[in-house]
């Protein structure tokens, strides 16, 4: 069996984006392996939602963990960044941040725990950070030269279906309106991205399609967990859970090397 190592920006990122393959890895026996770049520090949250003197941060790292069980997670660690928050924000200067550090000394942070660990594959994401987040495009600079310091051959972009996300948006605000219409109020506004993010990559540069349906109640579970930030009325869990299922249930990756076009269905083949 192999090891897992997957990458990410902030706590609730790893089950967006991968938990699908990270349960069905952690399920074929792998060793999975979670680290995530800062603890998710401007996260927003509801007024009331945190214990009394319970800080974001800590509830946000109780939550990873929490989510991380559900996925089979072995190890969790973090690198210790804080939050850079949304491209073009003040925060993304504050010293400290991931999008202000020396991509060479983050990287080997993460390379440090790739070669602990053996790492046989390692996922970070596409160079515009799945929809332009400034962590986000860390994690692909900083994951792609700590392969390099590593020596990790295996790493694969976790990014998104462009027009599979857009027709699963207008599927989700469908069904949110036939149920308004259904109970006669007002049909509410479905979370999701602003036309204008240039979210994922087109079908033509994606190599991995990883159909992860028989995992998606772990994916759900795993989001849930993460409840400072996925609320029950958010888009992830809104949904109908054959409409989630659709939506969610295949995770797509870009291999540098590989294609033109899908040639892989599942990231840990032949380990």
């Amino acid at each position: 069996m192999a090891t897992l190592v997957t990458f990410h920006a902030h706590p609730d990122d790893e089950c967006i984006n991968c938990g699908g393959v990270m349960r069905k890895a952690a399920d074929e026996g792998h060793r999975v392996v979670l680290v995530v770049a800062t603890r998710g520090e401007l996260g927003e949250v509801d007024d009331g939602f945190l214990a009394p003197g319970e800080d974001l941060t800590t509830r946000r790292v109780a939550e990873t963990h929490a989510a991380a069980e559900i996925l089979g997670v072995s190890r969790v660690e973090f690198l210790g960044y804080t939050d850079s928050g949304m491209m073009g924000e003040p925060s993304n200067d504050t010293p400290g941040t991931f999008w202000t550090a020396s991509v060479d000394e983050a990287a080997e942070r993460l390379a440090k725990i790739l070669v602990e660990e053996s790492a046989d594959v390692l996922t970070t994401y596409d160079d515009n950070g799945g929809y332009g987040h400034p962590d986000h495009i860390q994690v692909h600079r900083v994951g792609r030269r700590a392969a390099e310091l590593a020596g990790t051959a295996r790493v694969y972009q976790a990014t998104a279906n462009r027009d599979d996300v857009r027709k699963h948006m207008g599927a989700a605000a469908a069904a949110d309106a036939e149920a308004a219409a259904a109970q006669g109020i007002e049909a509410p506004e479905s979370f999701g991205p602003p036309e204008e993010w240039e979210i994922g990559k087109p079908l033509e540069e994606l190599t991995a399609r990883v159909d992860v349906r028989a995992y998606v109640a772990a994916k759900r579970a795993a989001m849930r967990a993460h409840a400072s930030q996925i609320s029950e009325e958010s888009f992830f869990l809104s949904m109908p859970d054959p409409v989630f299922a659709e939506a969610f249930g295949v995770e797509w990756f870009i291999r540098e090397g590989a294609g033109p076009g899908i040639t892989e269905t599942d990231i840990m083949a032949g380990l």
